[in-house]
Protein backbone atom coordinates (compact mmCIF):
# COMPACT_ATOMS: atom_id res chain seq x y z
CA UNK A 1 0.00 0.00 0.00
CA UNK A 2 2.78 2.37 1.17
CA UNK A 3 4.26 1.53 -2.60
CA UNK A 4 1.05 2.66 -4.51
CA UNK A 5 1.24 6.04 -2.04
CA UNK A 6 4.73 6.86 -2.96
CA UNK A 7 4.01 6.38 -7.10
CA UNK A 8 0.59 8.10 -6.84
CA UNK A 9 2.50 11.20 -5.21
CA UNK A 10 5.64 10.64 -7.80
CA UNK A 11 2.83 10.97 -10.67
CA UNK A 12 1.21 13.77 -9.00
CA UNK A 13 4.36 15.88 -8.94
CA UNK A 14 5.26 15.07 -12.35
CA UNK A 15 2.31 16.47 -13.08
CA UNK A 16 2.28 19.77 -11.03
CA UNK A 17 5.51 19.97 -12.26
CA UNK A 18 4.26 20.14 -16.10
CA UNK A 19 1.46 22.53 -14.68
CA UNK A 20 3.68 24.99 -12.86
CA UNK A 21 5.65 25.13 -16.32
CA UNK A 22 3.07 26.09 -18.51
CA UNK A 23 1.47 28.45 -15.76
CA UNK A 24 2.21 32.19 -16.26
CA UNK A 25 2.08 34.97 -13.41
CA UNK A 26 3.70 38.22 -12.91
CA UNK A 27 6.03 38.98 -9.52
CA UNK A 28 5.33 42.41 -8.53
CA UNK A 29 5.81 43.45 -5.38
CA UNK A 30 7.46 46.85 -4.27
CA UNK A 31 5.82 48.11 -1.19
CA UNK A 32 4.11 46.69 2.17
CA UNK A 33 2.25 49.97 2.16
CA UNK A 34 0.38 49.25 -1.44
CA UNK A 35 -0.60 45.27 -0.12
CA UNK A 36 -4.30 44.95 -0.03
CA UNK A 37 -4.80 41.07 -0.23
CA UNK A 38 -2.73 38.44 1.82
CA UNK A 39 -3.25 34.58 0.70
CA UNK A 40 -2.01 31.93 3.26
CA UNK A 41 -1.65 28.65 2.77
CA UNK A 42 -1.55 26.39 6.21
CA UNK A 43 -1.53 23.10 7.98
CA UNK A 44 -4.70 22.57 9.24
CA UNK A 45 -3.73 20.05 11.47
CA UNK A 46 -2.06 22.38 13.88
CA UNK A 47 -4.99 23.42 15.85
CA UNK A 48 -2.82 25.73 18.37
CA UNK A 49 -1.66 27.84 15.07
CA UNK A 50 -4.81 29.17 14.74
CA UNK A 51 -4.71 31.67 17.83
CA UNK A 52 -1.58 33.12 15.86
CA UNK A 53 -3.38 33.04 12.33
CA UNK A 54 -6.37 34.71 14.26
CA UNK A 55 -4.30 37.59 15.56
CA UNK A 56 -2.49 38.02 12.17
CA UNK A 57 -5.85 38.34 10.65
CA UNK A 58 -7.03 41.18 13.18
CA UNK A 59 -3.85 42.96 12.78
CA UNK A 60 -3.66 42.84 8.92
CA UNK A 61 -7.41 43.86 9.07
CA UNK A 62 -6.69 46.88 11.18
CA UNK A 63 -3.68 48.14 8.39
CA UNK A 64 -6.89 47.23 5.81
CA UNK A 65 -5.68 44.41 4.31
CA UNK A 66 -7.64 41.66 3.56
CA UNK A 67 -6.73 38.28 4.47
CA UNK A 68 -7.49 35.10 2.87
CA UNK A 69 -6.28 31.65 4.55
CA UNK A 70 -6.87 28.21 2.68
CA UNK A 71 -5.86 25.04 5.34
CA UNK A 72 -5.20 21.74 4.70
CA UNK A 73 -6.95 19.25 7.15
CA UNK A 74 -6.21 15.69 6.53
CA UNK A 75 -9.66 14.30 8.49
CA UNK A 76 -13.11 14.29 6.93
CA UNK A 77 -14.38 16.48 9.39
CA UNK A 78 -13.84 19.90 10.40
CA UNK A 79 -13.02 21.17 13.71
CA UNK A 80 -15.86 23.14 14.95
CA UNK A 81 -13.21 26.23 15.93
CA UNK A 82 -12.74 26.10 12.30
CA UNK A 83 -16.27 26.61 10.45
CA UNK A 84 -18.10 29.81 10.09
CA UNK A 85 -15.10 31.56 9.88
CA UNK A 86 -15.42 33.58 6.82
CA UNK A 87 -11.63 34.38 6.19
CA UNK A 88 -11.35 30.42 6.52
CA UNK A 89 -11.41 27.90 4.21
CA UNK A 90 -10.15 24.20 4.84
CA UNK A 91 -9.23 21.40 1.74
CA UNK A 92 -10.04 18.12 3.60
CA UNK A 93 -8.69 14.87 2.73
CA UNK A 94 -11.70 14.05 0.54
CA UNK A 95 -11.60 16.94 -1.58
CA UNK A 96 -7.77 15.83 -3.23
CA UNK A 97 -7.76 13.13 -6.01
CA UNK A 98 -5.66 10.29 -6.43
CA UNK A 99 -2.86 12.45 -7.37
CA UNK A 100 -2.85 14.50 -4.17
CA UNK A 101 -4.18 17.57 -6.07
CA UNK A 102 -7.02 19.30 -4.53
CA UNK A 103 -10.34 20.01 -6.75
CA UNK A 104 -12.57 21.71 -4.75
CA UNK A 105 -13.80 25.30 -5.67
CA UNK A 106 -12.23 26.82 -2.80
CA UNK A 107 -8.92 25.72 -3.82
CA UNK A 108 -9.69 26.24 -7.46
CA UNK A 109 -10.77 30.21 -6.42
CA UNK A 110 -7.95 29.99 -4.43
CA UNK A 111 -5.32 29.25 -6.93
CA UNK A 112 -6.96 31.78 -9.48
CA UNK A 113 -6.97 35.03 -7.09
CA UNK A 114 -4.63 37.82 -7.52
CA UNK A 115 -3.13 38.11 -4.09
CA UNK A 116 -0.69 40.83 -3.43
CA UNK A 117 1.22 38.22 -0.79
CA UNK A 118 0.93 34.83 -0.58
CA UNK A 119 2.34 33.79 2.69
CA UNK A 120 2.82 29.34 2.94
CA UNK A 121 2.79 28.31 6.26
CA UNK A 122 3.12 24.63 5.29
CA UNK A 123 6.38 23.49 7.42
CA UNK A 124 5.21 19.71 6.75
CA UNK A 125 5.37 20.60 3.03
CA UNK A 126 1.98 18.74 2.72
CA UNK A 127 1.92 18.43 -1.01
CA UNK A 128 -1.86 19.71 -1.68
CA UNK A 129 -0.62 22.67 0.02
CA UNK A 130 2.36 22.69 -1.88
CA UNK A 131 0.37 22.01 -5.38
CA UNK A 132 -1.85 25.47 -4.36
CA UNK A 133 1.14 27.35 -3.85
CA UNK A 134 2.94 26.48 -7.20
CA UNK A 135 -0.09 27.33 -8.93
CA UNK A 136 -1.14 30.63 -7.16
CA UNK A 137 -1.32 33.96 -8.93
CA UNK A 138 -0.67 35.24 -6.37
CA UNK A 139 2.03 38.54 -7.38
CA UNK A 140 4.38 37.72 -4.55
CA UNK A 141 5.14 34.13 -2.44
CA UNK A 142 7.09 33.57 0.34
CA UNK A 143 7.63 30.42 2.46
CA UNK A 144 10.61 28.73 4.26
CA UNK A 145 14.01 28.45 2.81
CA UNK A 146 14.43 25.28 0.38
CA UNK A 147 17.89 24.58 -0.42
CA UNK A 148 16.66 23.13 -3.99
CA UNK A 149 15.29 25.86 -5.03
CA UNK A 150 15.54 24.56 -8.98
CA UNK A 151 11.30 23.86 -8.57
CA UNK A 152 10.50 26.25 -5.49
CA UNK A 153 7.31 28.09 -6.23
CA UNK A 154 8.76 31.04 -4.18
CA UNK A 155 10.03 34.71 -5.05
CA UNK A 156 11.21 35.29 -1.25
CA UNK A 157 12.56 32.47 0.84
CA UNK A 158 12.73 32.99 4.55
CA UNK A 159 15.67 30.71 6.65
CA UNK A 160 14.41 30.29 10.31
CA UNK A 161 15.41 27.51 12.74
CA UNK A 162 13.05 24.53 14.07
CA UNK A 163 11.11 24.71 15.49
CA UNK A 164 9.79 26.92 13.48
CA UNK A 165 7.29 29.53 16.04
CA UNK A 166 4.39 30.64 13.65
CA UNK A 167 4.21 33.93 15.55
CA UNK A 168 7.81 34.44 14.79
CA UNK A 169 7.58 33.87 11.11
CA UNK A 170 4.88 35.95 10.54
CA UNK A 171 6.35 38.97 12.16
CA UNK A 172 9.50 38.30 10.18
CA UNK A 173 7.87 38.06 7.10
CA UNK A 174 6.42 41.29 7.35
CA UNK A 175 9.36 42.71 8.70
CA UNK A 176 11.43 41.72 5.33
CA UNK A 177 8.56 42.55 3.25
CA UNK A 178 8.29 46.38 4.61
CA UNK A 179 12.13 46.54 4.04
CA UNK A 180 11.47 45.52 0.26
CA UNK A 181 11.21 49.40 -1.77
CA UNK A 182 11.76 48.72 -4.91
CA UNK A 183 9.51 47.76 -7.76
CA UNK A 184 10.44 44.32 -8.16
CA UNK A 185 8.78 43.31 -11.47
CA UNK A 186 9.25 39.97 -13.68
CA UNK A 187 7.12 37.52 -15.50
CA UNK A 188 7.78 33.85 -14.62
CA UNK A 189 7.29 31.15 -17.29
Amino acid sequence: MEILKKTRLKIGKAILSKKAARSKREILYSDFGKVKSIGIVWDASKRVEFASLSRFHQRMQEMKIDVKILGYFPGKNLPDQYTAIRYLTCIRKDEINSFYHPYSSEAKSFISKHFDILIDINFDKHFPLRYVTSLSNARFKVGLYESETKDSPFDMMMEIENPVDIDGYLEQVIRYLKMIKDQTRKTVD
